[in-house]
């Protein structure tokens, strides 16, 4: 018997594209991340949507989570280390923070890498949005985002530095 190499439908690449194409047009905000943060001082992480799972962190206020599923009264959530577990809806706030992600995150004072250095921020450590945004690409300054540190100071970090937006 002699082996015969079947072609695939003509339809099937172009259908693809097609199909691709058509999504990103009728959905340009589908792809943006949603990220929120906690509210509360201490919160659970758990490894599934019930007080009665397993605990895998306990996640201080201020952390940044980015949003996976929601469900009822929980949301699944994706931490900085990469981390999915499960929080309880209640403990997260609208109010977005954002965490570095580099081992030091250089904080300039305008959107340019020649602006002059206001100051460095270590890995882990909670910076503010200090600018509306309500993704990476909805920045005012394109592949950049304005933070505030909790002691005053404030500046643009450049996002790939940082995880929450």
């Amino acid at each position: 018997m002699r082996r015969r190499d079947i072609a695939p439908p003509p339809w099937t690449v172009s259908g693809a594209f097609a199909v691709v194409a058509l999504c990103t047009a009728l959905a340009p905000g589908a792809l943006a991340a949603e990220y929120r943060a906690i509210g509360d001082p201490a919160t659970v992480l758990y490894d599934a949507p019930s007080i009665k799972a397993k605990p895998l962190f306990v996640l201080g206020r201020d952390t940044p989570l980015e949003v996976i599923v929601p469900l009822e009264g929980w949301i699944k959530v994706r931490d900085v280390g990469g981390t999915i577990g499960w929080i309880e809806r209640k403990a997260l706030t609208d109010k977005r923070s954002l965490v570095v992600r580099v081992p030091l995150a250089e904080v300039l004072a305008g959107a340019d890498p020649a602006a002059p250095l206001v100051f460095r921020a270590e890995l882990g450590v909670l910076l503010e949005l200090a600018e509306p945004a309500s993704s990476a690409g909805a920045t005012a300054n394109p592949g950049w985002v304005k933070v505030g540190h909790r002691d005053g100071q404030a500046g643009f970090v450049r996002i790939t530095q940082v995880f929450g937006i």
